[in-house]
């Protein structure tokens, strides 16, 4: 039974290199995002800077190992085997939903998992041990006071990083300005020392006493002569700083770098509990249930992980050489860009999110606030900060999406507010601060104007609700878990270790798939990021085509899929089908909105000329979709109703339709792929032929729909509107294939020139 549950305690560890791995990957965007966003430094280079923090983080991490260990249950009242299925069920649960949410595309945390999992699975089994006879209480056996203060402490900062955010934005831009090169001189020094001796004070005086090696001797110093130090700290950055800046090096990009490396430090010492202090705390109760349990594995109580948590070293530079690996060779951590960068860029970009009900109403009363707010301003004082607030003497470089002023506050503040709850042993979110702070910035730098404030307040939403929903889901998780493998044993959890482990592979696979998908997107951010607006037709034309071109093979796909499910009475392909062209709407409408926010980067007037023919070209790209889930739903129905096939009389006139039609979208996705418009007037002919062949069809069936036997109606009556959605289908083909040529040939006539009157 021993090796059993030795078994265990190694799995634990495999889950939590994975975890490392993978924690570290998708958290890379927390302490990443403001360095690229602002174009501070290389990729390479921030991934190193990073990288060496994460690095000395983890050595800080020690003190945080207390919340597994004892921060959410009373160990003294847990035998050794109820932790054990604690630990498991916390682990397995965690894989689960990782794999959950990144299946959803929803944003999650691993802090908030590893409390509420902790959190989840404690209660279940607290419950199976009062309602075996044990004379406990809640009270003790969960440690609510601590928990409570943890998941408060959680929560909290979401809002309290948001406010300090926008605060803090508001007086740095007020003081620099968006054309803050010209307000450098003197005050760049005192900026640079201020974010410098933040850095220092909250990484290495609140944090010195988590340290490892620190003696007591040290740290006592440190505590007694902290103003001393602060003092010291101030002075020394402020003309470090200004020396700096005479000798023109961009102090700027310094202090982002500077603070990339602290928020990365703090990443690493705040979330490493979140990997490896289940692991450890699970090998520090089987050491002792080895050493004092003599095999009772139920009665076994675990008293002693009440001390104080005193993680080898080994372990906490074994943890820092995995993240750092996994930080420069992860494909994940470069995928930096995505919601965080665009929900808070100063340009217009690819707004992610669509509106809600609750963020047009949150503007609309923010613009009624803002009117009233105006109207008691005095001119002379809203003049004067719209001067400090113009939008269009922003410095950004090439491809940024925000100034390095704000870059720099995002790192700092984050850094400094995630390093002091980490002093005060609270596991505060690291992606909650960052990504709160991130949009307060956003906020006070007028990030969301009135084109984008809806899109973006729903984006806020939509990642604030995906926290909640990772509590929830991970309370309830690991309590199902936990509970199944209490009664079922260590079976349950062998059975438990084998799906986690196909999860992690099925996981690896789909991000393979995704990150393929990805990089067809490569273009629309290089068509958004140009500043050369006379360049920007021919990529955007390219992009066009290429997401179209795709289009149209899905069209053919599944027409031919429909007719020949129908005609095979195949119910299952049709629901797989009907399922399929439900999710390409959201694909068509995604496109559609990204080639719209291209236009914008075009010039005015081939804007203009264009924009008519792109939005017909979409339009019947919809009309399309619309008629192919018209026909797939009518012979779903009929199908799944079991009614009669259609009659063999039928089938082969049907036969030379779906052909026609086939080999139709067969030539117009030639065309697209050779781009030679010159077929178009012959494909258009094609187009008129197969509608005259349609109606006879429909016109006979229609016949023998009125004049037939009563017993094939139904069926006819799905044929005729089979027939009728395919011939609208093949008339927007039709109507497709002259805006096709005519954004690529604007001369392009698709009737020949009447000769002119002499």
């Amino acid at each position: 039974m021993d090796i059993l549950f030795l078994c265990v305690i190694i799995f634990l560890f495999l889950l939590a290199v994975f975890d490392l791995s993978v924690g570290v990957s998708n958290d890379a965007v927390n302490f990443l995002n403001s360095a690229v966003g602002s174009g501070a430094a290389s990729f390479k280079r921030v991934l190193i800077v990073a990288s060496i923090g994460v690095f000395i983080g983890a050595a800080m991490s020690n003190g945080m190992m207390d919340i597994a260990r004892h921060g959410i249950f009373r160990p003294e009242h847990f035998s050794f085997y109820d932790l054990i299925c604690i630990f498991m069920a916390v682990m397995v649960t965690d894989i689960i939903l990782l794999d959950i949410f990144n299946t959803l595309g929803m944003p999650t945390s691993t802090t908030v998992s590893m409390v509420f999992e902790l959190l989840g699975a404690t209660f279940v089994v607290a419950l199976i041990k009062m309602a075996g006879g044990a004379d406990l209480g809640f009270n003790q056996l969960l440690n609510t006071e601590k928990a409570l203060s943890v998941i408060l402490g959680i929560f909290l900062s979401v809002a309290i990083a948001f406010v300090f955010g926008t605060v803090v934005q508001f007086i740095a831009r007020t003081v620099f300005s968006f054309n803050y090169r010209s307000k450098l001189k003197w005050k760049i020094g005192i900026f640079g020392g201020l974010c410098s001796t933040a850095i220092v004070y909250f990484l290495l005086i609140k944090g010195a006493k988590d340290l490892t090696f620190m003696t007591p001797d040290v740290k006592a110093w440190i505590g007694g002569h902290t103003l001393l130090i602060i003092s010291g700290c101030m002075v020394f950055f402020t003309v470090l700083m200004q020396l700096l800046h005479a000798l023109k090096v961009n102090v700027l990009k310094v202090i982002v770098l500077i603070g990339t490396f602290s928020l990365a430090m703090a990443f690493a010492g705040n979330d490493l509990v979140n990997f490896i202090g289940v692991p450890l705390s699970g090998l520090a109760s089987y050491q002792d249930y080895v050493a004092n349990g003599g095999g009772d594995a139920h009665g076994f109580l675990m008293g002693s992980l009440n001390g104080t948590a005193d993680t080898p070293v080994y372990f906490l530079i074994g943890a820092g050489v995995i993240m750092v690996v996994s930080l420069a060779t992860s494909k994940k951590a470069r995928n930096v860009t995505k919601t965080e960068i665009g929900l808070g860029s100063q340009q217009g970009g690819d707004e992610m999110f669509g509106s809600s009900r609750i963020a047009r109403r949150l503007v609309r009363w923010t613009l009624s606030l803002l009117v009233w707010v105006r109207h008691i301003t005095p001119l002379r004082v809203r003049r004067w900060f719209n001067r400090r607030f113009n939008i269009d003497e922003s410095i950004m470089d090439q491809g940024a999406a925000f100034d390095l002023v704000r870059g720099s506050v995002n790192l700092v503040l984050a850094g400094a507010l995630i390093a002091l709850g980490t002093s005060l042993k609270l596991p505060l979110s690291t992606t909650f601060v960052t990504f709160m702070v991130a949009m307060g910035t956003s906020l006070a730098d007028r990030a969301w104007g009135r084109e984008s404030a809806v899109f973006r307040i729903t984006g806020v939403i939509s990642v604030i609700g995906g926290w909640f929903l990772t509590a929830g889901v991970a309370f309830i998780g690991a309590g199902l878990i936990v509970a199944a493998m209490h009664y079922g044993g260590l079976w349950v959890m062998c059975l438990m270790a084998v799906f986690t482990i196909v999860l992690i592979v099925r996981s690896n696979r789909r991000f393979g798939r995704k990150a393929d998908a990805e990089t067809d997107d490569a273009l629309f951010h290089t068509i958004i990021n140009s500043d050369d607006k006379s360049a920007t037709w021919p990529m955007l034309l390219m992009y066009i085509s290429g997401q179209q071109q795709k289009y149209m093979e899905y069209v053919l796909q599944s027409y031919r899929g429909v007719t020949e499910a129908f005609l095979k009475e195949n119910a299952g392909a049709l629901g797989k089908i009907d399922s399929g062209l439900a999710r390409q709407k959201t694909v068509l409408k995604n496109s559609r909105r990204k080639e719209t926010l291209c236009l914008r980067y075009l010039t005015r007037q081939t804007a203009i000329e264009k924009s008519t023919w792109f939005y017909l070209s979409n339009n019947c790209c919809m009309g399309i979709l619309y008629n192919l889930r018209r026909i797939t739903e009518v012979a779903k129905e009929h199908v799944d109703n079991n009614f009669r096939p259609l009659p063999k009389e039928y089938v082969p006139e049907y036969d030379l339709v779906r052909t026609r039609v086939s080999t139709l979208l067969d030539d117009v996705l030639a065309m697209m792929r050779s781009g030679v418009i010159d077929t178009i007037p012959t494909l258009r002919r094609h187009c008129e032929d197969i509608k005259d062949l349609i109606s006879d069809t429909y016109h006979r069936a229609h016949d023998q729909l009125r004049e037939g036997d009563a017993s094939t109606m139904a069926v006819l009556y799905v044929y005729v509107n089979m027939l009728q959605e395919t011939q609208e289908m093949v008339s927007a083909v039709r109507k497709y294939l002259r805006a096709f040529a005519k954004l690529r040939d604007p001369e392009y006539r698709s009737r020949p020139a009447l000769p002119s009157a002499k």
